[in-house]
């Protein structure tokens, strides 16, 4: 099972091919997901547009502390602004030269780049007059931007230093620069009611913009895992469609070797020859038995179910291999003993698709098939796992996309089949269906597992009351 049926060859593609396949994983895996430890929103700021709107800023400052000090004439300490501007503009220009400003943001670099830009701002109100300078209200801008785009573990440090500034800025601070010469000093109540609106109006704009930023996230992702299904079920209709169009271009065909097998195992003598005619004949019969079941409509299926026990699940799928001795197949259920053992539906769509795991580790496997049940009180999880060589670390992570795979050919595979790159493809989006989690990975001392999880309480089949 080294490298499953289901898997294309990642060798011998053309470039187009291999361009093909990065689409296809940047679209069935569009956005992390749940549980994968990342927030959708740590890269959805660019580097370039933080530069731009640092540019921006100093372009503001420069020109304001210009016009304050040449236009307007106050006093006002020019040399510690400038130093402040410029080493905002000295890391502006770093930015700019490097890779970084081609590519969207890490959160954590955002984050470093908006605190910088928290505590340049604030050190220039410093030493014009704190929160007595009307400019002070932009210290809401990196906030606002951190709350839209940051996850939360960033943009919350950066919320608490911005009003721990605004508090320091309103205790200790130059006094604001004046006409004349002279120092306005603000009353103290006014400055107290001052802070509490900047702190207020910081934290309602980030707030929002956080919860905002949020709600569009999770629509992205819900929009994104939509098509993502719908891609899917597009692809597996398309493959209905071309299998039942196969059955019926083959029924001819089949017939005619059906019917010339059978004359040749009547006309020649007993022998080998003759057990090979009987053999064209059962199988061209097994194969036109397949193809009724492909052509099969929906609506012709069975609506009674059976319930069937783990044993006999497995008894079932592994019943065609169990009589080749080339392979030894060993089945085992496991449960806890307070734990009643499950029973499930009979459900087509999954025997097929776990005899086609065992069809493919039948394939690759030098000595041994295990085929095994567990179940606890939530979970039922079924195995195949092979001693083969296991799956290839070129293909490992592309397992259950279709048109891929390093299956031998009929000439060099132990149940002759020849491999197409769909049978995985098919199995996985079969048992997806039914609820089911399917893992591929290696074993530790060899071999290929193939895993299929489902909840408990939606695979069981109960007894109607």
């Amino acid at each position: 099972m080294g490298s499953l049926e289901v898997l294309g060859p990642t060798r011998g593609l053309s470039d187009e091919s291999r361009a093909e396949r990065r689409t296809a994983d940047r679209r069935d895996n569009p956005v992390p997901v749940v549980g994968q430890g990342r927030d959708v929103r740590g890269e959805r700021l660019r580097t370039r547009t933080l530069i731009v709107m640092r540019l921006l800023a100093l372009v503001g400052q420069a020109g304001g502390l210009a016009i304050v000090t040449v236009g307007l004439n106050i006093k006002t300490p020019v040399l510690p602004c400038v130093l402040l501007i410029a080493a905002s503009a000295i890391l502006n220009f770093i930015l700019m030269l490097g890779p970084a400003s081609r590519r969207f943001a890490k959160p954590w670099e955002a984050a470093a780049q908006l605190v910088f830009d928290t505590v340049q701002f604030g050190g220039l109100l410093y030493f014009t007059g704190g929160v007595a300078n009307p400019f002070c209200v932009l210290m809401i801008v990196p906030v606002t931007v951190a709350g839209a785009t940051l996850p939360e573990r960033y943009a919350l440090p950066i919320g608490v230093l911005s009003g721990w500034l605004i508090v320091v800025l309103s205790i200790s601070a130059l006094p604001l620069p004046w006409t004349g010469g002279h120092l306005l000093h603000l009353p103290v109540l006014y400055r107290v009611g001052w802070v509490i609106a900047l702190l207020l109006v910081m934290a309602v704009t980030a707030g929002f913009a956080f919860w905002t930023a949020g709600q569009t996230a999770r629509m992205e992702l819900a929009l994104l895992a939509t098509e993502t299904v719908l891609a899917r079920e597009q692809r597996l209709s398309a493959l209905g469609a071309l299998a039942a169009a196969a059955a019926h271009e083959l029924g001819t065909p089949l017939a005619t070797i059906s019917v010339v097998a059978k004359e040749l195992a009547h006309v020649t003598e007993a022998g080998p020859r003759r057990e090979d005619a009987f053999l064209l004949v059962a199988e061209a019969q097994r194969c036109r038995g397949i193809l009724s079941r492909l052509a099969e409509s929906p609506e012709t299926a069975e609506t009674v179910r059976e319930r069937m026990s783990l044993t006999q699940i497995l008894d079932e799928v592994t019943a065609p291999f169990q009589g080749d001795k080339r392979v030894r197949i060993v089945t085992d259920v496991e449960g806890p003993e307070k734990v009643e053992a499950p029973q499930m539906w009979r459900q087509r769509e999954v025997l097929h698709a776990l005899t086609a795991f065992v069809e493919n580790a039948f394939d690759f496997a030098r000595q041994e098939i295990e085929v095994s049940a567990r179940y606890t009180a939530r979970h039922i999880t079924l195995e195949v796992r092979d001693d083969g060589i296991g799956f290839s670390p070129e293909i490992i992570d592309r397992l259950g996309e279709p048109y891929v795979t390093t299956r031998p050919g009929a000439e060099g595979s132990r149940t002759g089949h020849i491999g197409m790159g769909l049978g995985f493809f098919i199995a996985k989006t079969l048992l997806e269906r039914t609820g089911a989690r399917v893992e591929f990975k290696n074993a530790r001392q060899g071999g290929a597992i193939v895993s299929v999880r489902w909840p408990r309480s939606g695979a069981e089949a109960k007894e109607l009351e």
